[in-house]
C-alpha cells in the first residue's frame, strides 16, 4: 500500500487542457500517424475528446487488434513532435505558483504516460512538487490521497471523478472540452472560466469564502487538508 508522503496541503492539478495547452501538439502526432499508415483521421476530432486515456482515441481509427502497436508509435513519435509544440494554458504558472505561495505542494496527475508527463512538464517549467502520470478518472484518486490533495483541478469530467475517488474539491476549468455548464451539471463543487481565476478562489478556500470565481456554480467550500480532504 502507497503510505501518504506530506502533512502540507496539497492542490492536485490535470495537465492537458488544464495546466498544458496541448491540442496543437497531440494533433501532430495524430497527422504523422495518418500520414504514416494511410488511415484518415479526423485532427479536428482528435483534439475535440482529449482526456481519456490514449488507446480509447486509437480505437475509433484502428481495429482492436492494431491498437497497442499504434499506441506504441504515438509514444515514439509525442517526444520530439509533440512536447515542442506544447505550450502553457492562461493562468497555469499563476496558479501553481499561488499554490506555492501559501506552502502548498503542487501534484500533477494525468492521463499522458508517465514519461511524457514528465517530459511536458519540464518543457513547460512548471514548478511542481510530484508528477504522476499513466491514470485516468477515478484510477487518479490513488495518487491524490497518497499526496495528500485537497483539491483537484481539472477540465474534464473524469477529473471530477478523480476529486471524488479522493474526497477531494472538485475544481473544474472550462478550457477543455466541456463547459462551465456540463461541469456543474456533472458535479463539480466549483468551476472557473479558466486558471486565471483559480488564485482568487485559492485565497478563500480555507477561510470559509472557497466560491468559484467563474459561474458562480460553487457549492462547496472548505479547508485544504493533509489527509486529502476538503474539510
Amino acid at each position: 500500500m502507497l503510505e501518504p508522503v506530506s502533512p502540507r496541503f496539497a492542490v492536485g492539478f490535470d495537465l492537458d487542457l488544464t495546466l498544458a495547452d496541448t491540442r496543437a501538439a497531440i494533433g501532430a502526432v495524430y497527422a504523422a500517424l495518418a500520414a504514416e499508415t494511410g488511415v484518415p483521421i479526423d485532427v479536428e476530432a482528435v483534439v475535440a475528446r482529449i482526456g481519456p486515456p490514449l488507446e480509447v482515441e486509437l480505437a475509433y481509427w484502428f481495429p482492436p487488434s492494431e491498437v497497442p502497436a499504434m499506441a506504441d508509435r504515438y509514444r515514439a513519435i509525442y517526444p520530439d513532435v509533440a512536447v515542442p509544440a506544447t505550450g502553457l494554458m492562461p493562468g497555469a504558472v499563476e496558479a501553481v505558483d499561488a499554490v506555492r505561495a501559501r506552502g502548498g505542494r503542487v501534484i500533477v496527475v494525468s492521463g499522458k504516460n508517465q514519461a511524457d508527463t514528465e517530459r511536458t512538464v519540464r518543457f513547460l517549467g512548471l514548478a511542481v512538487d510530484e508528477v504522476v502520470g499513466g491514470l485516468f478518472g477515478a484510477d487518479k484518486g490513488v495518487a491524490l490521497r497518497r499526496y495528500g490533495a485537497g483539491a483537484y483541478v481539472g477540465d474534464h469530467t473524469g477529473d471530477v471523478d478523480a476529486a471524488r475517488a479522493a474526497a477531494a474539491t472538485a475544481v473544474g476549468v472550462a478550457t477543455g472540452a466541456f463547459d462551465a455548464a456540463a461541469l456543474t451539471a456533472y458535479g463539480a463543487d466549483v468551476v472557473l472560466p479558466d486558471l486565471l481565476a483559480f488564485p482568487g478562489w485559492l485565497a478563500g478556500f480555507g477561510d470559509g469564502a472557497g466560491n468559484g470565481t467563474g459561474d458562480g456554480s460553487a457549492r462547496v467550500s472548505g479547508e485544504l487538508s493533509g489527509d486529502g480532504s476538503a474539510a
